[in-house]
Parts: C-alpha cells; sequence; structure tokens
C-alpha cells in the first residue's frame, strides 16, 4: 500500500470561504472526499493534515518523512517565509511535491520565491485544487 499525505499549511482551513475567485468554493475536506473517490482502485492509502502553525507543520514532516511514500505540501503563505519548513523537506527521505492552488508567479511578487521549491521532487501551480491531484498521481 502506497501511504501518500497531503499537508496544508496556514489559511487552507478556509477553503471554500476564503477568497473563492482566487481558491474556489470547495472546501478541502470536501475535495478530499472526492479525491479519495479517484484513487479508490489504486494501492494509494491517501491522508490529510492541516495546520496554520507552523512548529505542527514541522512535527508531521518529521513525523512522517521516513515512512511515507510521498508528501505533497501547501505551504501556504510560509513557503515565502519558512526556511525551518525547506530545512525539513531537505532532511526527510519521503520525496515531497509542492503544490499552490493559484498560479503564484501571477500574483504580488513576494509569492513568487519559494523557500522550499528546491528541495522538492516537484512544484504544481496554478490548477486549482486539481494540483493536488497531479501530484498524488505523479506518486502513483
Amino acid at each position: 500500500m502506497l501511504q501518500v499525505m497531503i499537508i496544508n499549511g496556514p489559511n487552507l482551513n478556509l477553503l471554500g470561504r476564503r477568497e473563492p475567485e482566487i481558491y474556489g468554493e470547495d472546501t478541502f475536506e470536501d475535495f478530499m472526499l472526492h479525491l479519495k473517490g479517484k484513487f479508490v482502485d489504486s494501492d494509494v492509502e491517501l491522508s490529510y493534515f492541516q495546520s496554520n502553525h507552523e512548529g505542527e507543520l514541522l512535527d508531521k514532516l518529521h513525523e512522517i518523512g521516513f515512512n511515507y511514500d510521498g508528501i505533497v505540501l501547501n505551504a501556504g503563505a510560509l513557503t515565502h517565509t519558512s526556511i525551518a519548513l525547506a530545512d525539513a523537506v531537505a532532511a526527510i527521505e519521503a520525496p515531497v511535491i509542492e503544490v499552490h492552488i493559484s498560479n503564484v508567479h501571477k500574483r504580488e511578487a513576494f509569492r513568487q520565491h519559494s523557500y522550499i521549491s528546491a528541495v522538492c521532487e516537484g512544484l504544481i501551480v496554478g490548477f486549482g485544487l486539481r494540483g493536488y491531484e497531479l501530484a498524488v498521481q505523479y506518486f502513483v
């Protein structure tokens, strides 16, 4: 069984309510049900974790980073500020795909830099929630 965890950072608990013109109208919980349905016939176990706290994200990466087959990470705004998250991704063995719902390169200049990208297996931006599906498909 392939174990893949999706980890979302700050403010992504507000999906469906937060700036729907950018992030869409679906909650992530609803999307996870859809996503699990897409991979029901695959030999993949999908799990999900979200936190608004950097330390909790670090702890989760440390906890699963040596025994999961893949991690899909949307660190939210911490993408652009957290050297600690980049260090954690670099330190673990599980490959990490960085995902962003919006095309960060079409937004404010500060969103165009990621501390995490250089230590990730790949980067998916601008495809809405479908970016998570593409990332999971990579691991499958």
